[in-house]
């Protein structure tokens, strides 16, 4: 009786092998939080250091080469806003060309992802692979037919013009048919079966369903409007926008980088808090991207 307790005792202890396992496992998950937190700091560290500049006097950003700016200031960000009337309409005329290019895209998109997914059409599958060989050449390619297409509809120096190309969004296409591609049959096919339409099926059982695609990819499109610095450099004289109007910040404030660094701060605002709102949405969509049926 004593020895059979004294086995049971000896089976629950663990043994050196299970410590071993034990240890190897706290310092693979500790190493893999120091290199977490390494690449964390090595993003967020520009930030931060372009945040300080923001705050330091024309003179002091190449004087004050400390990390915590010793006589802070907002002078930058009032000339901004209070000095310079065109870095309001740049902000403006970003925020238009960004959420309206943003929201025809993935109006645009998910109704074709949808078609290529779920409708078949003669040469479906030859037309889908010639879309999916434009994402292998270079957008530099296209900017000379863009510019003459512009050109053709009298779109010139105009908001429109600098979203028109950038709603022909094949990324876009691609990502959400792929999503759409995974959703069970089986719900669309119960919709069938209420009565529904395939233009009622999309609007209430694939697209809410899809939310988190829309939402990563709302994410990618706002930054990619929103960041754009070629085609508004090519394409606007008079309705500018945020990257070619901080450039010219260089000139026409004679070079004062805490100016510069301070509209840096506000552009990268709306960024963040998109994110920050669509935040869960784009962790369900990777999460879901790696459970299968």
């Amino acid at each position: 009786m004593t020895s059979a307790l004294e086995q049971g005792l000896a089976k629950d202890q663990p043994t050196d092998l299970t410590l071993v396992g034990r240890r190897r496992g706290s310092g693979s998950r500790l190493g893999l939080i120091v290199l977490l937190v390494a690449i964390a700091v090595f993003f967020i560290l520009p930030l931060a250091l372009v945040l300080s500049a923001s705050l330091k006097f024309q003179s002091e950003v190449f004087t004050d080469t400390s990390f915590i700016p010793r006589d802070p200031g907002l002078e930058n960000y009032e000339a901004l806003f209070s000095g310079n009337a065109e870095f309001v309409r740049w902000f403006m005329n970003s925020a238009i060309v960004a959420v309206v290019g943003t929201t025809l895209v993935l109006m645009l998109t998910s109704l074709s992802a949808y078609a290529f997914a779920r409708i078949d059409f003669p040469l479906k599958g030859p037309l889908f692979g010639l879309l999916i060989v434009t994402l292998l050449l270079p957008g530099v390619m296209f900017l000379v037919p863009q510019v003459k297409i512009v050109g053709a509809l009298g779109l010139y120096d105009s908001l429109p013009a600098l979203m028109l190309p950038g709603l022909a969004g094949v990324f876009g296409l691609f990502f959400l048919r792929q999503f759409f591609l995974g959703l069970p049959l089986e719900l669309e096919e119960a919709a069938y079966v209420d009565g529904a339409n395939r233009l009622r099926t999309f609007v209430s059982v694939a697209l809410p369903l899809a939310l988190p695609a829309l939402a990563t990819l709302a994410v990618i499109t706002f930054l990619a409007f929103w960041n754009d610095y070629l085609w508004p450099l090519i394409i606007c004289q008079e309705q500018c926008t945020l990257p070619p109007g901080l450039k010219s910040l260089q000139r026409q404030f004679t070079g004062d980088p805490g100016l510069v660094m301070a509209g840096a701060v506000v552009a990268a605002i709306p960024v963040l808090l998109l994110y920050l709102v669509l935040q869960r949405y784009i962790v369900q969509s990777v999460a879901s991207s790696g459970i299968k049926g």
